[in-house]
């Protein structure tokens, strides 16, 4: 009986039980860095597949080399206190571990692994092990970040690399290349030289090479794994129309994209449409998860990052992308950089998730902006939102409750009260997100989809009518990228003798509402 496969978001994937997207170009590459004898870490943000990918690399290099995957996870913190003890564990974890893999390996193993009670005897066991070895062998360590605050990992992980120098110099031999998996980078470690001298520190990684492999998830790949499900399912989906739209909104972050795949197959009775992917967003986005939870956590742990994050996302500011200003962000995976060189939220979904926490955060200061009997004054007949209505409604609340704020407030909270605002009216039937890709000219494109239907709206800080145009002729060019005919503009203008107007404006075939708040 042939086993059902589905989609995995637990843990690691494996494509006997899973549907998984083809991965074999990312295993190339890396194997590409193992065959050159490199050492190296995969260090990528949390559910980015690095354990599934550590599985899939043991397998496709298992024919021409002797691999040894394993991880220090849950031996308890005792083994790390003493030399003597952690030396003596080490290759006993190592032959557990291959137990069921390769008893040939695990035999080898067991017979160095004698009376080692220092680092410099397990560091001779290894260079018996990989002497008496047929094949090279790689050693490949996950989750070493659960392991990375102990010192006696750090020696270890010192003492491969010192073997490696060695072994280049033609004085020592030792594994043929080794792989670290974990969300920070070793690299970034530093080992005390002396425990009496707190000021001399060392990486005890600073061989590694780069680990420059995309392991995020393109459109073509992801429609491999939609490919395997049609082929059981006959779903009659349009695989590549839904795959560049997973990817548009997940920007191929692994587990976001199984988990659109999971609740479109098990909670939306297989609906793989536009329709059912927005549900499926909201579904999610609703839900409590350790990656969101993390997402939340690690904002709110750090100022510099929460300011970074609140400027892009709420001020929509600009900021170059730069490895080693915006680090934290970028290893925990909350920003990416565009194509034009720029800092961005990672992905939509991250992006609506944080909205949605610091909406929350702003209602809390200063109550809902709007009554629940109200709201409904906002549905027409036909379920779809009176989109004027909701715009002269918040022209109106900015006119009475914010009219003696100065710019810097404004210009600060304005998009994220317009969003306080609009969130409750389009509710559990609608969906919003912000488009990244038009932050510039302190513009902020928001997309509301409602009953079918797709309403852009262009929130603009006013700064003079040569701007104002500009902004205008910004936003029917993008009306015309989204095949739409008619958008919203409202400009926040802080002049004091400002007349709060509205008015329909026909920019180059479109049709524009602006209003001026």
């Amino acid at each position: 009986m042939k086993l059902m496969r589905e989609f995995n978001i637990a843990g690691l994937c494996n494509p006997k039980m899973h549907y998984m997207v083809d991965v074999y170009g990312k295993l190339k590459a890396i194997k590409k860095l193992v065959d050159g004898g490199k050492y190296f870490t995969i260090n990528r943000a949390r559910q980015y597949g690095k354990t599934t990918t550590m599985f899939m690399l043991q397998k496709e290099l298992a024919s021409e080399y002797t691999v040894i995957s394993t991880s220090f996870e849950g031996i308890g913190g005792d083994v790390f206190k003493e030399e003597k003890e952690f030396s003596s564990r080490v290759l006993k974890i190592f032959s557990d571990d291959m137990k069921f893999v390769d008893k040939d390996i695990e035999e080898e193993i067991k017979k160095v692994n004698q009376n080692i009670i220092s680092i410099e005897d397990l560091s001779n066991a290894i260079t018996d092990l990989c002497l008496n070895s047929k094949k090279k062998i790689v050693l490949m360590i996950d989750e070493v970040d659960k392991s990375s605050d102990n010192q006696m990992f750090l020696h270890f992980i010192g003492m491969l690399r010192n073997k490696y120098l060695d072994r280049n110099a033609e004085k020592d031999y030792t594994f043929h290349s080794v792989i670290l998996a974990g969300v920070h980078d070793v690299k970034n470690l530093k080992l005390k030289l002396r425990p009496e001298d707190e000021k001399k520190y060392n990486s005890p990684w600073n061989i590694a090479v780069d680990f420059n492999v995309d392991m995020s998830f393109n459109p073509k790949e992801i429609s491999t794994m939609l490919v395997e499900y049609e082929k059981d399912h006959k779903t009659g989906m349009n695989i590549e129309s839904i795959s560049e739209e997973i990817h548009s909104y997940t920007s191929g972050y692994p587990f976001l994209v199984s988990k659109l795949c999971k609740l479109m197959d098990e909670n939306l009775n297989k609906e793989f449409t536009s329709e059912g992917l927005q549900e499926a967003m909201k579904l999610m986005i609703k839900e409590k998860n350790t990656l969101f939870d993390d997402l939340i956590k690690n904002i709110e742990n750090n100022k510099e990052l929460y300011d970074t994050v609140y400027g892009i996302a709420i001020e929509g500011k600009e900021k170059s992308y730069n490895v080693y200003s915006y680090e934290k962000g970028i290893m925990y995976g909350i920003f990416r950089e565009n194509e034009k060189g720029k800092l961005i939220i990672h992905n939509k979904i991250f992006e609506k998730v944080i909205y949605e926490y610091m909406i929350s955060k702003e209602e809390e200061k200063t109550g809902e902006l709007l009554s629940y009997d109200y709201r409904t004054n906002f549905i027409d007949d036909n379920g779809d939102i009176k989109l004027e209505l909701v715009l002269e409604k918040f022209q109106l609340l900015m006119k009475q409750e914010y009219r003696q704020s100065d710019e810097k407030f404004i210009e600060k909270e304005g998009r994220l009260l317009f969003l306080c605002f609009i969130r409750p009216i389009i509710n559990g039937t609608g969906f919003y997100y912000v488009e990244p890709q038009t932050r510039q000219d302190n513009r902020m494109d928001v997309v509301i989809t409602y009953n079918k239907k797709q309403y852009i709206i262009e929130l603009k800080i006013w700064r003079g009518k040569i701007k104002e145009e500009k902004g205008l002729d910004q936003l029917a060019k993008y009306l015309e990228s989204q095949s739409e005919q008619q958008g919203y503009l409202v400009l926040f203008n802080f002049n004091k003798g400002k007349k709060y107007t509205r008015e329909w404006i026909e920019v180059e075939g479109k049709n524009i509402y602006e209003v001026v708040v």
